[in-house]
């Protein structure tokens, strides 16, 4: 059995999604991160970064209980318990793999930043942060409908613990008023979500998705932010 500590954020849904497409055993365990129960000593034990999502693999490793954290980490290690969604041939699971790191150092970090100081950072104070991080966004966009342009799916044929990583963190094109170009390529993985009992009850299903046709004009100000260190809100 593995118990599964987490709450309602991006990170955490991927988690649903992987233990209910794998059939693993879990339990969740709430953590309310708006009442600092991640900072509890009892959770740090858990994770000493004291962040969300979280398991504890009763049966893990020699039949003794093991404890994931990092959400890319868990993916991971949930996979090979599973013998599902990474491949055995090693060209072929480092394909997946190096896709997933993508979402996690490049996708998460960034489209979750422009979300944070498009949405809830005071203005007018952080207009270089937020045209930072949506000309990042509309490159990682750029990079993704390319790469679907060339492989079914991100992590190549077959394998969804990438599109499991990177699903949870398209943001709501329209809500966050994104210019983008055409994109005729783009295929994601999409999820069909219906929580009940506190699971994820349907599962990544692929469809189409198009990138909307917009007229794709930037500040000149935007075109010429540099690159730099991420920050982190």
């Amino acid at each position: 059995m593995i118990d599964f500590y987490g709450l309602t954020s991006p990170n955490v849904q991927k988690i649903f999604i992987m233990l209910e497409e794998t059939g693993l055993p879990y339990t969740f365990k709430p953590v309310d991160v708006w009442a600092a129960a991640n900072h509890t000593p009892e959770f740090e034990k858990l994770n000493p970064n004291k962040k969300i999502p979280v398991i504890v693999d009763h049966d893990g490793p020699g039949g003794k209980p093991y404890t994931v954290f990092e959400s890319g980490a868990i993916l991971m290690y949930l996979a090979e318990k599973s013998g599902k969604f990474l491949p055995k041939d090693m060209a072929k699971k480092y394909d997946a793999i190096q896709w997933l790191m993508i979402q996690v150092a490049n996708i998460g970090p960034a489209f979750g930043n422009f979300t944070h100081f498009n949405l809830f950072a005071p203005k007018p104070v952080n207009e270089y942060s937020l045209s930072r991080y949506k000309t990042e966004m509309l490159r990682l966009y750029e990079l993704l409908n390319k790469r679907l342009g060339e492989a079914k799916y991100l992590g190549g044929v077959g394998t969804k613990v990438t599109g499991i990583s990177r699903r949870k963190f398209k943001p709501n094109l329209q809500r966050l008023r994104v210019t983008l170009g055409n994109g005729t390529n783009t295929t994601l993985l999409v999820c069909t979500q219906c929580i009940k009992g506190g699971k994820v009850a349907k599962l990544v299903r692929q469809k189409p998705f198009r990138l909307p046709k917009v007229e794709k004009a930037k500040p000149a100000a935007e075109e010429a932010v540099p690159s730099g260190p991420r920050a982190r809100p």
